[in-house]
C-alpha cells in the first residue's frame, strides 16, 4: 500500500487512496468477519471507506473495525432521506452506529428521479437538513450519489456539493461523456460506484486498467474477501499505462454480451409483493454467457419459474435506479429458458 496515489477530492481537499472500499458485501458476513475485513482492508494503506444508512448492519461493523483508528479514515455514509427531519436523524443514526462524532463525507442517497432531487432541495428537504449538520460539524463535506446522468448533472452545477457518486465502469461509461469532465472543471471529487459493473463483469484486470485511464476519479469496489482487494491494487499498483487494443477488444466483447439493458443487481427493485427474486431472473442470460446451462439453471430456474406470479403492478420500475422495464424483461428471461431447456433437450 506504500505505492497507492492518492488523489484529492475536489474542492473538499480530502486525499484519498487511489481506491477506496465500498460498504455492501460487509452487509453479507458475520459481525466478525466483516470487522476483520474492514482492518485488513485498513492495514493494505486504504483510506477511505463509503457506506450508507441503508446498507443493512454495515455501518455497525465498519464502526466496530475503527475504534481507535478513526482518524486514519476518511468515511463517508449516505442517507435516502427527501426531508431535513428524517435526513438529520439518519445522521444521528450513522454517527451512533459509526462511533463517530463527525463524518467526512455524507451523501444525498440515490438521487434518481427529478422527483426525488426537487423534495431533497426544496423547502424542508434533506438538503436542508444537510447545512445544518454542516453548522453542527456533524458533516464536513456535503456529497450525493445518483444513478441517473440528467439529475446529477443539475445537482453538480448547483455549486452546493464537493463530492458525487456515480456508478461508472467500462460497461457503463456514460458518466466520461458530461459528468466527468464538468466534475474536474467545477472542482467536484467523483467517486466511481459500481466499478465492475455491479459485480456483473468478473474480470476485475480489465476493469480496473479502463479505470486507471481517469486518474481523478476514486473507484470504491465492493469486496467479501481481502484477497479481491489485494488483487485490485495489485493491478493498480502494478499496471499503470494505455489500454492495448487487445483489452479494448475484449471490453467491446464483454459490452456486448451485457447488452444495453442490464441489471446491476442493486436489489433497489425489492421488495416485490409477489416475492420475485427480480435480479436473479435478469442476471440469467449473462450467467449462460459465463458458466455451463446446468449451473445457470441451478441458480435462477426457481427465481425464473417465480417469476410468472408478475402481476405487472410496475412498483420495481419506479424503484429502479436505471427504469428498466423490468415486467418485460421477466417475460423475456421465462421465454429465453423455455428456449434453452427445449434446446438441451434436442441436442443428444
Amino acid at each position: 500500500g506504500e505505492k497507492m496515489r492518492k488523489v484529492r477530492l475536489g474542492k473538499s481537499n480530502l486525499w484519498v487512496t487511489q481506491i477506496g472500499m465500498g460498504g455492501i458485501p460487509i452487509m453479507r458476513l458475520t459481525k466478525r468477519d466483516g470487522v476483520k475485513l474492514v482492518r485488513e482492508v485498513l492495514d493494505l494503506g486504504i483510506n477511505f471507506i463509503d457506506t450508507a444508512h441503508v446498507y443493512g448492519d454495515s455501518e455497525e461493523k465498519i464502526g466496530e473495525a475503527l475504534e481507535g483508528r478513526r482518524n486514519q479514515v476518511i468515511l463517508a455514509s449516505k442517507s435516502p432521506a427527501r426531508d431535513r427531519k428524517s435526513f438529520l436523524e439518519h445522521v444521528n443514526l450513522s454517527l451512533k452506529r459509526l462511533r463517530t462524532d463527525y463524518l467526512n463525507i455524507y451523501h444525498h442517497h440515490g438521487v434518481n428521479s427529478r422527483e426525488k432531487m426537487e423534495k431533497i432541495m426544496g423547502p424542508r428537504g434533506a438538503f436542508e437538513g444537510m447545512i445544518q449538520a454542516l453548522k453542527e460539524g456533524k458533516i464536513l463535506h456535503p456529497a450525493f450519489s445518483s444513478h441517473h446522468l440528467p439529475e446529477a448533472e443539475e445537482l453538480i452545477l448547483t455549486g452546493k456539493f464537493e463530492v458525487v457518486q456515480i456508478p461508472f465502469s467500462f460497461v457503463d461509461d456514460e458518466a466520461k461523456e458530461k459528468i466527468i469532465p464538468l466534475a474536474q472543471k467545477l472542482n467536484i471529487g467523483f467517486i466511481a460506484m459500481k466499478p465492475m459493473g455491479g459485480g456483473l463483469i468478473g474480470d476485475a484486470r480489465a476493469s480496473f486498467r479502463y479505470l486507471l485511464q481517469f486518474p481523478q476519479i476514486v473507484p470504491d469496489p465492493g469486496v467479501e474477501k481481502i484477497e479481491e482487494m489485494q488483487q485490485i491494487l495489485e493491478i493498480v499498483e502494478n499496471h499503470p499505462g494505455p489500454l492495448t487494443q487487445k483489452e479494448k477488444d475484449r471490453m467491446k466483447k464483454i459490452r456486448q454480451d451485457l447488452g444495453k439493458t442490464f441489471c446491476h443487481r442493486c436489489d433497489y427493485c425489492q421488495p416485490c409483493s409477489e416475492d420475485i427474486r427480480i435480479s436473479l431472473v435478469l442476471v440469467f442470460p449473462s450467467l449462460v454467457k459465463r458458466m455451463p446451462l446446468k449451473e445457470a439453471l441451478a441458480r435462477c430456474e426457481e427465481a425464473i419459474e417465480k417469476a410468472r406470479d408478475c402481476s405487472e403492478c410496475e412498483e420495481c420500475i419506479e424503484r429502479c435506479p436505471y427504469h428498466l422495464n423490468i415486467p418485460y424483461l421477466l417475460k423475456e428471461n421465462i421465454a429465453y429458458m423455455e428456449k434453452l431447456k427445449e434446446h438441451s433437450l434436442l441436442r443428444p
